[in-house]
């Protein structure tokens, strides 16, 4: 399926290209998040007259994920939760929780699908987490998991 492109997708292409990709990876993401529109000859005028305020658009947001990841780049955020003797937790440590605690200590909002932690928060220790925050932006943080027993 045809499609154009209204914002820079990673490893898909950048604004303004026609490109040709999956009819379910079209419908269900792409376009479903108003980053694409259906490659018709009107929607490709309409993309070139209004490609200059989405290139703006575009940089506004690089800016926006460049200043995020400057305030937290490479820094650790301590997290407490109930552990077994063992180590391990009783459930884990997702995305959103991560995203709460940004915002409750650095006051800024991140999405949860764009925070991907490098492998699964079940256990205590220190992990990494890579946050997709512009496609040309990735900033990592570490998460320490604590016990809620140790004060």
């Amino acid at each position: 399926m045809k499609i154009i492109l209204l914002e820079n997708v990673r490893k898909v292409g950048s604004i303004g290209d026609v490109i040709d990709v999956k009819r379910g990876f079209a419908r269900n993401f792409l376009i479903s998040k108003k980053k694409a529109l259906f490659a018709s000859k009107e929607n490709i005028k309409e993309v070139e007259k209004i490609k200059n305020d989405l290139s703006k658009k575009d940089l506004e947001k690089k800016k926006e994920a460049r200043e995020i990841n400057d305030k937290i780049k490479d820094k650790e955020y301590k997290v407490k939760k109930l552990a077994t003797e063992n180590k391990e937790l009783y459930g884990s440590v997702k995305p959103t929780e991560i995203a709460k605690l940004l915002e409750e200590i650095e006051k800024i909002k991140v999405n949860p699908s764009l925070i991907q932690p490098i492998k699964e928060i079940k256990s205590i220790g220190i992990f990494k987490v890579v946050l997709n925050l512009h496609p040309e932006v990735q900033s990592q943080i570490s998460i320490n998991v604590i016990s809620e027993d140790n004060k």
